[in-house]
């Protein structure tokens, strides 16, 4: 019998051109897990993308992506490059995100931030790199993945507008291993208790090479505080609110006898 985890991993390879691949990184949520490639391929980038006002502050990808590669963090340097100086490190400590491990390099523009993103992917010892991007084109997006090959790293786009306006137009295609549009979510206090609970995001995986997409309502596991643990899964399901294709609930004519 044929193991489906190694058949997609399979398909993946012969997809990214025959090459090699360099493994994935499991999220540890089943039904995501299942979706991705067995988890989410290391040796490649990857699009997160927000809606509205997202575009501009990219506050509620920047926390999805930090939970996301936050296990990455843990094996060696995070680097991340900014078009503004307004990453609030100690909220990606609150997160569970190693502070020790992140690299800040502040970018001048779109140019220069892909080309530190370049190298930084290409440096040994670097696991994970961030990027916050207006747009990638297909050479930039090679360039990318070619570098993401070199030494297996993962490299997470930011797609962001700085400082606004009406954005660039997008190049058809793009060579991305995954894309993933995030958004806030309503948060809910533990049982018996006041105030907030952990952050949670709509996340909907648009694209996946070798996977299927999907949409979930994720959250970071354990309440957000100052000594949130270092959890090898570091993201849960939110199971009530676990699939959009629920059936929609029973109307009251149908009740009335």
């Amino acid at each position: 019998m044929l193991d489906l985890a190694a058949m997609r991993a399979k398909i993946a390879v012969l997809e990214s051109g025959g090459r090699a691949g360099h493994g994935v990184l499991p999220l540890g949520i089943e039904m995501v897990d299942a979706a991705l490639p067995g988890g989410l391929p290391l040796g490649h980038w990857h699009e997160v993308i927000g809606d509205g006002q997202e575009a501009e502050t990219c506050a509620a990808p920047a926390a999805f992506a930090a939970l996301m590669a936050s296990p990455l963090a843990r094996r060696g340097e995070a680097v991340w490059v900014l078009r503004r100086d307004d990453l609030w490190a100690p909220g990606l400590t609150g997160l569970g995100f190693p502070p020790e491990r992140l690299i800040q390099v502040c970018a001048r523009d779109e140019a220069e931030a892909l080309a530190a993103m370049e190298d930084a992917l290409a440096t040994v010892g670097v696991a994970a790199v961030f990027g916050e991007v207006e747009a990638v084109d297909l050479t930039a997006g090679r360039r990318l993945q070619l570098a993401c090959e070199k030494r297996g790293a993962v490299a997470l786009v930011l797609k962001r507008r700085p400082y606004g306006g009406a954005g660039k137009r997008e190049a058809a295609g793009s060579t991305c291993a995954t894309r993933w549009r995030v958004a806030s979510a309503p948060s809910e206090p533990p049982a018996g208790e006041f105030g907030l609970g952990a952050p949670r995001f709509s996340v909907a995986l648009e694209r996946c090479r070798g996977g299927r997409t999907g949409a979930w309502i994720l959250e970071a596991a354990g309440t957000y505080s100052w000594e949130a643990s270092d959890a090898p899964y570091p993201l849960r399901l939110v199971a009530p609110l676990g699939d959009r294709q629920l059936a929609p609930a029973p109307s009251a004519h149908r009740h009335a006898a």
